[in-house]
């Protein structure tokens, strides 16, 4: 009789988790979606930033280099001098000098003034999304890390759909200066929702010494090498895809920009589909990714001569950021109590995979080997990534036995 007339609560506790764990990715997802605004943004009006400052493309072209390199030595150098803060504090932190780089970046008087400032906004990058995901997989279930992460990382595959496409427009049209105060902007909203809504307890209990115990684990570096590699094929064939699809495809000018939204759809559909089946499986889901992009690379060679089934592989291509979600749960398993540096590196190896795809795919145009070698490169550097992923799978059976 008393069960009948007590009300039902005990569920609003759970909506209300549900609700404020939503609230926490999504200010994650803001950062995500800053970060990757930026860095893509910038290969849009790099021609008017060179004509600005009296400089020529290529030249140009160094302050995206100079961002890639800021996130290469930034990433551990920040994971580990700021190993004992609090993980909400380092977030903030890294966001505001994300924010305040950009917005320094729109009053830099030169074009060395921008190299160095570009090097300091890219630093925070691999810290930001390392740290973001360890906060997101702490409040998930067990089974469902890697789609944390992955909702995390939204922010940054929609950044390539919407954030993208929009700053270039803003830079083409109103000029690099306002494109980058806008990012900044968007950084300094991010400040505001991580301060509100992400928990003061997201802490590290980590040192220093701990963080780079990381170093000494084969794990860590080998999955590190997976990325590095096995990830380097998507960023060459999109290194060139502009000269591929206008040359090879046939493709009017104007309509390059709409088939890198295709690009940008797929990577956000590989995060969603990668994050799940990396929660039901990891290492089965890390190996199909790795195979499923050699195989698209391969596809790609030949797709790229028609301009509908370039774009259409072009999506496919993009489907390989399915691999990130299941790297940084997989670097979360084997760096056990150094799980910042490790996290923070994962994105490193993504930008030297970055470089990696682009100089290799560079050097078969140079060749003569035409546009579409690049697919060859974009088959056979997954494949590579596949044989150092079998040697780490091969060591951890042989661990375990």
């Amino acid at each position: 009789m008393t069960d009948a007339i007590l009300p039902r609560v005990v569920p609003a506790p759970a909506r209300t988790d549900r609700r404020r764990t939503g609230l926490i990715e999504l200010a994650l997802a803001v950062g995500g979606f800053a970060i990757g605004t930026g860095e893509f943004a910038t290969m849009g009006f790099l021609p008017d930033l060179a004509r600005t400052l009296d400089i020529s493309e290529p030249t140009a072209g160094h302050v995206i280099s100079a961002y890639a390199l800021g996130v290469v030595v930034g990433s551990p150098i920040i994971a580990v001098l700021a190993a004992k803060l609090h993980r909400r504090t380092l977030l903030i932190g890294l966001m505001g000098v994300f924010a305040l780089g950009n917005l320094l970046s729109a009053l830099a008087p030169g074009y060395h003034a921008l190299l160095g400032l570009r090097f300091l906004t890219g630093m925070p990058h691999g810290a930001y999304f390392g740290v973001a995901s360890l906060v997101a997989a702490s409040l998930a279930p067990a089974g469902g890390r890697a789609r944390a992460v992955g909702r995390v990382m939204m922010g940054l595959t929609i950044a390539t759909v919407v954030g993208t496409p929009l700053v270039t427009l803003l830079g083409q049209s109103l000029g690099w200066r306002l494109a980058f105060a806008g990012v900044g902007g968007v950084g300094l909203l991010t400040v505001l929702l991580v301060a509100l809504f992400v928990p003061t307890s997201s802490a590290t209990a980590s040192s220093p010494l701990v963080e780079l115990g990381a170093l000494r684990r084969p794990q860590v570096w080998l999955t590190l090498g997976v990325a590095a590699v096995g990830s380097g094929g998507v960023f060459a064939i999109y290194t060139y895809v502009s000269s591929t699809l206008t040359q090879v495809a046939g493709l009017p000018l104007a309509l390059v920009p709409a088939a890198l939204v295709l690009f940008g759809l797929g990577m956000t559909a590989g995060n969603v589909v990668g994050s799940k089946l990396a929660d039901r499986a990891l290492m089965p889901a890390i190996a199909g990714v790795l195979a499923w992009d050699a195989a698209v690379g391969a596809v790609y060679a030949c797709a790229a001569h028609n301009p509908w089934t370039a774009a259409e592989a072009l999506f496919l291509v993009g489907c390989g950021f399915a691999i990130l979600p299941g790297l940084q749960t997989r670097l979360m398993d084997v760096a056990a109590d150094a799980q910042t540096l490790a996290a923070a590196l994962n994105h490193s190896a993504f930008n030297v995979a970055n470089a990696l795809g682009a100089w290799l795919g560079g050097i078969t145009v140079a060749a003569g080997y035409g546009w579409t070698s690049t697919g060859s490169v974009a088959a056979a550097l997954p494949a590579l990534g596949l044989a150092v992923f079998g040697v780490s799978a091969a060591l951890e059976r042989r661990a375990k036995a």
